[in-house]
């Protein structure tokens, strides 16, 4: 069997209101020549009886017990077999042409090793929502990821495998097992991982232009704890100065500066304006600085804060609606 150019490695665990849309948006890309790796992560929902519903010869099934989020990705990628790896959640959307744009950067220019792009917000039911993931694109520094990361989501990138094959390691507990992303991480195992690949690796980050992932705001998914965010980050940081202790010490103290403001808005979104408070005084703390150099992102999240303390979670949430409609 001739080997597909492009893997997509989805993973499924209790998602059967969203995959079905999902793999919908992989097969119809405009790119033809992938297959679908849907890795059965061991949900206990009606999920795989809906991907065994369809019938196309680039899907391929990878059935394992329950390893989270990290663990069925490293499955789908010990599986892939094309030269890069799209990685799609299996709640999220692609444009239509988001595979084809992919590979056209990415045999372009033959040393990028992950290729990105911006995201519409939809909310539960797939209304776009009047926020969006713009990040910043062309070609990207490492304190740019780790500050920024501009990759923003696990559903935006694509990578070269040989570039993943630099960040390869054996699993702790199973040394048969190859790992890329950390399982050990439940929580923020996308950026430790983007930030491995760039600051230890080498790895080139560049991105395209479009809002080419729909990226699902789902209230109450394991996102939206902020508590749990903020301490895998603070664990992103203790692994990052194990292997790049310089580097963390140039840039770690900014980064959590910035987390900690994105983490402000993210507990505004939640109604909880009290720890939206807290983060945001820490952040600004840490690096007062960015009321100067990011002003407009800085004031918009202390008014935020301040006009849902006045309001309170209900009426801050018919407030937001409009723009963030069942996401709110």
């Amino acid at each position: 069997m001739t080997k597909p150019k492009m893997s997509v490695v989805m993973p499924i665990f209790n998602v059967e209101a969203f995959v079905g849309e999902a793999i919908r948006s992989v097969l119809d890309q405009s790119f033809k020549d992938f297959e679908l790796i849907c890795v059965d992560d061991g949900g206990s929902d009606g999920s795989m009886d809906i991907v065994r519903g369809f019938v196309d010869p680039r899907i391929r099934i990878i059935c394992q017990q329950n390893r989270g989020l990290a663990g069925a990705r490293n499955t789908g990628i010990a599986h892939a077999r094309g030269a890069f790896v799209a990685l799609l959640d299996s709640d999220d959307l692609w444009h239509r042409d988001k595979l084809a744009l992919h590979y056209v950067h990415l045999t372009a220019n033959a040393d990028i090793g992950v290729s990105y792009a911006g995201s519409r917000m939809i909310d539960r039911d797939g209304n776009v929502l009047g926020v969006a993931m713009r990040p910043k694109i062309g070609r990207v520094t490492s304190r740019d990821i780790i500050c920024r990361n501009p990759v923003g989501n696990g559903s935006a990138p694509v990578l070269r495998l040989s570039a993943l094959g630099r960040a390869t390691f054996p699993h702790a507990e199973d040394p048969t097992r190859n790992c890329w992303f950390d399982e050990g991480f439940r929580q923020s195992e996308d950026i430790e991982m983007w930030i491995r690949l760039a600051v230890k690796h080498g790895v080139v980050f560049a991105g395209v232009d479009g809002l080419l992932t729909d990226y699902r705001i789902i209230p109450g998914a394991l996102s939206a704890n902020v508590v749990k965010q903020y301490l895998s980050w603070t664990k992103l940081l203790r692994k990052l100065k194990t292997y790049a202790p310089e580097f963390a010490l140039e840039h770690g103290e900014t980064a959590r500066a910035y987390q900690l403001r994105y983490l402000a808005r993210r507990s505004v979104q939640l109604g909880n304006f009290k720890l939206a408070r807290d983060f945001l005084s820490k952040a600004i703390s840490l690096k007062p600085r960015m009321m100067i150099e990011e002003p407009r992102k800085t004031a918009v999240t202390a008014i935020a804060v301040l006009i849902g303390s006045i309001l309170g979670r209900d009426r801050f949430a018919a407030l937001l609606r409009p723009y963030l409609k069942n996401a709110a």
